[in-house]
């Protein structure tokens, strides 16, 4: 009698474990690269030091006039596609999964930026985000600038966070070819680095930091 050898499946709670590890070397990784995070003059908020706004932020990412910058903080990682058909009978195409990247200020790694959108601190605070608006960024071959609502949870960092932007974006852009039906289920890791900018409900009579067009300021 012969035997047969079965190769197990992981099912899909192992197989979303499994993938930690790689994961975990991936953050370590890009976490060697530090990225500089200056502070503008009195720009203080939660004890975290605050990046400089870019030039040129679009209008239609201005947060809401209610708002302050929390935190400024530089990601580097990677956006990671998967080639799939977006429907049954469809040609296939890069589709994102979502972003694995190291959050900075200065040459200290604070916290991660994963698949939700979602950031979470070192502190264990975290924010879900869900877009309200995008711009293309000025360099054709980067991911476009956000504006996102949060949805915040735990104290700390992110524990007040409304909405976020993502500023200053470099590369990340799905690549133009590659995917048909012999790739389907190949994925690919797209370097990409940006500022995200974080807000929380202004105090009365507080002085408002952000990072905003020339325009009139949005109603909160």
């Amino acid at each position: 009698m012969s035997s047969r050898t079965s190769t197990p499946r992981l099912q899909p709670e192992r197989e979303h474990r499994a993938r930690w590890p790689l994961a975990a070397l991936l953050l370590a990784a890009v976490a060697q690269t530090p990225q500089a995070a200056a502070a503008p003059a009195g720009a203080k908020a939660h004890g975290a030091s605050l990046r400089p706004c870019p030039s040129g932020v679009p209008a239609a990412i201005d947060p809401p006039a209610n708002v302050t910058l929390a935190a400024g903080l530089a990601a580097n990682g990677v956006q990671i596609y998967a080639c799939a058909a977006p429907k049954p009978g469809e040609a296939p195409a890069w589709t994102l999964e979502g972003p694995h990247a190291t959050l900075s200020q200065g040459h200290d790694v604070v916290g991660i930026h994963f698949a939700g959108p979602a950031w979470q601190a070192l502190d264990g605070s975290s924010v879900k985000g869900a877009k309200l608006a995008s711009a293309d960024a000025p360099v054709a071959t980067a991911v476009p600038w956000l504006l996102l609502s949060g949805s915040a949870s735990g104290d700390g960092t992110f524990g007040r966070v409304t909405h976020v932007q993502r500023l200053e974006t470099s590369g990340g852009k799905a690549p133009s070819s590659g995917c048909d039906a012999s790739h389907v289920g190949a994925k690919v890791l797209v370097p990409y680095t940006s500022s995200y900018f974080f807000y929380r409900p202004a105090t009365p009579g507080e002085s408002i930091v952000q990072c905003r067009s020339a325009a009139p300021r949005k109603a909160g």
